[in-house]
């Protein structure tokens, strides 16, 4: 963990003449000489479009680690291929019967699980599917369009002006801190100047869980130098220091909270509030980190943040812990949130961009 030395602090000011006390201090943490593709493009127009279009690119080459981690939502649905294997017009009753219960079991939902099943129906009855075959590829071409049709703006959506703000928010245990540190790290290997900003002062361990984030990725901190430190002053201060300092990016950690503990849902009101002070038009994105294990369950909490601090894109972790990976489309579809990242894994890349497509195949294989 990084330790603040006392006598580093003056050189990390601001200002150039003495300053009164802050409340806040940058921890730098160590860093490694990296060339970086996109370092001078850094200031251009195009550089959040890049970052992104990369991104997406590298998770579309890297697959296996989705496929790998929807493994036991996939092994739920194994069964659909036996269903349809030996399929046969007088069986269709019987087998859609079947295949209803695989999508339910794997939190599809019933609302998705319906419309899914009887358009196969429908198709089936009017002739326009042949097969087991001719299902299956209409059964996962459903799935895409529900996906793609509620859920297309999968890729970061950053502007065109640094610093970008992204705000990380969710319930406590949901894996926030860590998805943040996550998606730190694959954005300072491509090369952006990543700045994070400690905004859970609720909880004493949020703050030290980033700092190590922080030596683990090579980006800077700010963090709250007093106890119970507001955090919409945490985030504020980070955002100005990100402007004043040239940073491509600033990813704001925030408090984990119950949906219905509306106290701290204001709290989150006051730090877009604060964001949007320094850089009209900020954040960019607001994440909601949704803990993939709860499946359904985890609409509920998705509606009241939305409602409050309006989400932009979704973060589903945990994954590949679960066999509900249905849960994916029953979010997209009941919000129209997209889907921006899904956890696969523990390592420090296992938080992969979301790619509808590979997803669909992923769990239909």
């Amino acid at each position: 963990m990084a330790s603040p030395l006392p006598s580093a602090l003056p050189r990390l000011s601001l200002l150039s003449k003495p300053s009164p006390p802050q409340h806040h201090r940058l921890l730098l943490a160590p860093t490694r000489p990296q060339l970086s593709r996109f370092e001078c493009l850094a200031g251009q127009t195009g550089f959040f479009t890049r970052l992104g279009r990369l991104i997406k690119e590298k998770a579309k080459s890297d697959v296996e680690k989705l496929f790998s981690g929807f493994s036991k939502t996939r092994d739920n649905l194994a069964v659909i291929d036996e269903l349809l294997l030996y399929w046969n017009l007088a069986d269709t009753d019987r087998v859609l019967d079947e295949l209803e219960e695989a999508l339910l079991v794997s939190d599809f939902g019933p609302k998705i699980t319906i419309k899914i099943v009887e358009s196969l129906r429908e198709d089936i009855v009017a002739g326009k599917l042949k097969s087991g075959s001719e299902i299956k590829e209409a059964l996962k071409k459903s799935v895409l369009d529900l996906l793609t049709t509620k859920g297309s703006k999968t890729e970061l959506q950053l502007g065109y002006r640094k610093p970008a703000v992204v705000m990380i928010v969710g319930v406590n245990g949901g894996g926030k801190t860590t998805s943040l540190g996550k998606l730190a790290y694959r954005l300072k290997k491509e090369g952006a100047k990543v700045l994070m900003a400690a905004g859970d002062t609720f909880r004493a361990a949020a703050c030290d869980q980033l700092e190590i984030w922080a030596e683990r990725t090579g980006c800077e901190i700010v963090v709250a130098e007093k106890e119970k430190a507001k955090a919409s002053s945490v985030i504020s201060q980070a955002v100005k220091r990100g402007k004043e300092q040239g940073y491509d990016i600033v990813l704001c950690d925030t408090s984990g909270r119950l949906h219905t503990n509306y106290s701290l849902m204001e709290e989150l009101i006051a730090c877009k509030k604060a964001v949007s002070k320094v850089i009209p038009g900020a954040p960019n994105e607001i994440l909601q980190v949704l803990d993939g294990t709860t499946g359904l369950n985890m609409l509920p909490q998705a509606r009241e943040f939305n409602e409050i601090v309006g989400i932009t894109g979704l973060i589903l972790t945990k994954l590949d812990g679960s066999a509900r990976g249905g849960c994916v489309v029953s979010v997209v579809n009941e919000l129209g949130i997209p889907v921006k990242f899904v956890g696969v894994g523990e390592g420090v890349e296992d938080l992969q961009p979301f790619d509808a497509e590979a997803f669909v195949n992923a769990i239909f294989s």
